[in-house]
């Protein structure tokens, strides 16, 4: 299959070619007959359209995407090495595990993108032969460049990114978990919010950078350039004073279990109301503090899933980057609450019966829930008035009769048609 000449002698596909290529690569991927792997080294795809097709595994190094139409591809496991994705649409897309090598993403769109375990390092290019548009025998070192990029609440938790430049990057929200951003270029990028547990940035540029609210913990700045960067209201490890509570904190979670279980004969009710609780550690996941009291609480990060949390107050809790999955929350109180990228899938969020004919709904007035993972969860009568749902996903969740009045639904993935008739949106 032929076409025209581009840049530099590059091959150019039309946009009708690349769709009966992506269509062979996801039969080769199903397994189906006439199925083949895309292997279009050093093409140019410059502004053609990709959007939630499936290439996991493709081979695409050296190739041209700049300005290309992206939003859902599933790239997982893609040899990208030096590619130009220059302002390329890329939100919501998966680039877990991609050789991502001296590729060029300045300006590009990675909002809410998974780019976990993703080697965006620097990378060994092979020139292009300008007769042949293919690759010739002479390399050249590039550093990877996310200079401008937009990847506000994208997760690269354990991202190779050593060395690479991303000044003026917007990180707002996002995941770097265990990444390794050593000897990165992040001047004057925003990390507001961003979680960098374990992160290593032993030599890295963070000169004018602003990492307000971020999650700093098992994070060592000491060696890093921070002139002029701004920390305000970031979090680091837990005090000393914290982790020494962590026997009391135990006991008093059993007492609470025993409350529950002799219906208040035994034990007491758990008051755990500005705790940070991040020492318990997986002691917290299925935990069971029904109607506890666990008002602006510290539990970013922590697995909590399948915990039975019924009516219990977690008003203003900060619950980032944490595990709910499975999690019974009804008729808890979550107003003002902080549960940026949380992970919700499955929880039972509707209303709690107490009664013949009484209901106690879900209080999650003025929450955040940016980015959140809500996929199945059930929200039935919930109210979510004020919330900032923004790059949320609830796909699948249950919607009926809740409240988003004045909810900034900005992104949100889910919200269609059917959910927005069900849930009550008159006076926002």
């Amino acid at each position: 299959m032929l076409a025209s000449p581009s840049v530099a002698g590059r091959r150019r596909v039309t946009q009708a070619e690349l769709d009966m290529i992506l269509d062979a690569h996801e039969r080769y991927l199903a397994g189906r007959p006439r199925g083949k792997r895309a292997a279009l080294r050093f093409v140019d795809f410059s502004g053609l359209g990709f959007e939630r097709r499936n290439l996991s595994g493709a081979d695409f190094q050296g190739a041209l995407f700049e300005g290309c139409r992206m939003a859902g591809v599933t790239l997982e496991r893609a040899n990208l090495l030096g590619c130009d994705l220059r302002r390329a649409d890329l939100r919501g897309a998966s680039l877990a595990r991609a050789d991502l090598r001296g590729v060029s993403l300045r300006g590009a769109n990675l909002m809410a993108a998974d780019l976990t375990d993703a080697d965006i390092r620097e990378g060994k290019i092979p020139a292009v032969d300008h007769r042949s548009g293919l690759a010739s025998r002479k390399t050249f070192a590039r550093l990877a460049n996310m200079d401008e990029a937009v990847l506000s609440g994208a997760t690269l938790d354990r991202s190779r990114l050593d060395g690479v430049s991303a000044q003026a990057a917007d990180f707002t929200d996002c995941t770097l978990r265990g990444a390794n951003l050593t000897g990165a270029n992040l001047k004057d990028a925003v990390l507001a919010g961003a979680i960098l547990h374990g992160a290593q940035i032993a030599g890295a540029n963070l000169e004018n950078a602003c990492l307000e609210g971020a999650v700093l913990s098992d994070v060592d700045v000491s060696s890093a350039r921070t002139v002029g960067a701004r920390f305000e209201g970031a979090l680091t490890e837990p005090s000393e004073t914290a982790l020494a509570k962590v026997p009391e904190l135990i006991a008093a979670i059993a007492a609470h279990e025993a409350w529950r279980r002799s219906g208040g004969a035994d034990g007491a009710p758990a008051r755990l109301a500005g705790e940070d609780l991040r020492p318990l550690g997986d002691r917290m996941r299925g935990v069971q503090l029904t109607a506890a009291d666990l008002r602006g609480a510290c539990l970013v990060g922590l697995d909590l899933s399948g915990a039975e949390l019924q009516g219990a107050n977690l008003e203003r809790a900060d619950l980032r980057g944490g595990s709910l999955k499975g999690a019974d929350l009804r008729g808890s109180r979550l107003a003002s609450a902080n549960l940026t990228k949380a992970d919700l899938r499955g929880a039972q969020l509707a209303g709690l019966p107490l009664g013949p004919a009484r209901v106690t709904p879900v209080m999650l007035a003025s929450s955040r829930l940016r980015y959140v993972q809500g996929q199945g969860a059930d929200l039935t009568d919930a109210v979510l008035d004020g919330a900032d749902l923004r790059g949320a996903d609830f796909t699948g969740a249950i919607l009926s009769g809740a409240s988003l009045a004045s909810a900034d639904t900005t992104a949100t993935v889910g919200l269609d048609r059917t959910d927005k008739t069900a849930a009550k949106l008159s006076a926002s």
